[in-house]
């Protein structure tokens, strides 16, 4: 069995909105979109790359694959995700779509998205996911993210599209990595570890003090 792999650009404030460009994504008037650009560094970049090259096929929600389909298939050729995105298997979670468009190596999830992943997941080794806030968000719920990769830029805007909105399933994660570059941006990569534990903050600090107190 493969693992889902989920890759998401946030800023400090959760927002995910259209980090690549200006008109990538203006959804509820979004004026921010690009904020990524002038945070990119070439160290952090290369990691991207060597993260992104341990995917055999790529799973994307509609909007996000109509972005993708519209940019990379006539991308520069010197630009390193270009050939690693036109030609991985690339699947598309949809309702609206009737096909994929014309980009090559597209086809279009059919049935239950439980069962859909799942086959995804048996036939490949890592099965990213890359943006696709609204099918993330349904991922989550359904539990088959199997890894989270995080990069936090040092960046609030206030407003646009979170990783984690409403919905969200209560979950406790695992980190497994976590690096600092030079700009501010932290690289967080977590893994599932089931439901969230609880106590109680006075009646444990009471113990800790009270044991202090004997020593």
């Amino acid at each position: 069995m493969g693992k889902l792999v989920v890759t998401e650009f946030v800023t400090l404030d959760g927002v995910a909105q259209a980090p690549g460009g200006p008109d990538e994504d203006r959804e509820g008037g979004f004026a921010h979109g690009g904020w990524q650009a002038p945070l990119l560094d070439r160290e952090s970049g290369d990691v991207m790359f060597e993260r992104a090259s341990g995917m055999d096929a790529l799973l994307l929600g509609r909007k996000t694959y109509e972005i993708f389909a519209g940019y990379w298939p006539t991308a520069p050729q010197e630009i390193p995700f270009t050939a690693l995105l036109n030609h991985v298997p690339k699947h598309v979670a949809s309702r609206s779509l009737a096909e994929p468009l014309g980009w090559r190596g597209s086809t279009l999830l059919t049935g239950d998205l439980a069962e859909s992943v799942a086959r995804l997941t048996q036939r490949h080794d890592e099965v990213h996911v890359i943006g696709s806030l609204d099918l993330v968000q349904s991922l989550l719920r359904l539990g088959l993210v199997d890894r989270l990769d995080l990069w936090l830029y040092p960046l609030l805007l206030g407003s646009g599209k979170h990783v984690f909105a409403d919905g969200t399933v209560p979950t406790r994660l695992r980190l497994l990595e976590s690096v600092a570059y030079p700009n501010g941006t932290l690289q967080l990569s977590y893994e599932r570890a089931g439901e969230p534990t609880y106590g109680n903050l006075a009646i444990e600090e009471g113990e800790v003090q009270r044991r202090v107190g004997r020593d």
